[in-house]
């Protein structure tokens, strides 16, 4: 089976951009978060650990470069900075327990977490149906934007994702910011994912952070701003790494 797949797609005005899309199947991958110390590239912290396939996690404060939501690593719960309320309980998360993964909001979840638990959002698929709608803020980050550098529901970005079906996990990465490659918004990566064959799919961080190790190369270009590259990527809190089982 071919894991790793790479088109370039194109958007509905027209536009075009250049996606990856990792396929792993359940029954012999499972994923877990990873909260690193002091940050990595995420294709030095692979590289370092033997991990050949990862995907940036979730968003982080800057210039203190300490994580956004909630992290459970093997049950214990890191210390990060909180959502304000009520977005606490609405934002979602990806939660591993052995073998099962759950996308939903946080206040669909144990309070207390087994596994490990990652929160980031919003929501794009549930039960195969796309939620991303214009005019729709349900998880608040367009009311909470200040904590970001940009409005994440607004216009065309670099773009990443993790969904799931009966049989595999997905991770996704869009480029963008330059000419060849538009970016994606939140509607069109919704969309991406249902096509792809998500069950649900949760949005990760993107833009410059947007970094994917598939085989344990980068495989998207990340960028800081239209057309200023970012060798190797940006460092980071927080991914989710997938290991065999």
């Amino acid at each position: 089976m071919k894991e790793l797949e790479v088109a370039r797609l194109a958007l509905p005005d027209g536009a075009r951009t250049t996606v990856y899309v990792l396929r792993l199947p359940r029954e012999r991958w499972r994923g877990r978060v990873v909260r690193m110390r002091p940050l990595r590239r995420l294709r030095e912290w692979c590289r370092s650990n033997g991990v050949d396939n990862a995907i940036i996690g979730g968003f982080f404060l800057r210039p203190f470069d300490r994580p956004l939501g909630e992290i459970w690593v093997d049950g214990e719960r890191l210390p990060s900075e909180p959502w304000p309320a009520p977005w606490d309980e609405e934002r979602s998360c990806v939660h591993f327990d052995g073998g099962s993964v759950r996308l939903r909001p946080r206040a669909e979840l144990p309070a207390s977490i087994r596994g490990d638990l990652l929160q980031a959002g919003p929501l794009l698929v549930r039960d195969g149906r796309v939620l991303i709608e214009p005019g729709r803020d349900p998880e608040g980050f367009s009311a909470g934007c200040d904590l970001f550098d940009s409005d994440i529901t607004i216009g065309r970005y670099p773009r990443a994702a993790i969904g799931v079906n009966d049989r595999e996990l997905i991770a996704f990465a869009c480029d963008g910011r330059c000419d060849a490659d538009a970016g994606m918004t939140l509607g069109e990566l919704a969309a991406a994912m249902r096509d792809a064959g998500a069950r649900d799919a949760l949005n990760l961080d993107g833009g410059g952070s947007t970094s994917l190790i598939a085989g344990g190369e980068l495989v998207n270009v990340p960028r800081k701003r239209q057309d200023l590259e970012i060798p190797g990527g940006r460092t980071i809190p927080t991914a989710l790494a997938f290991e065999p089982r």
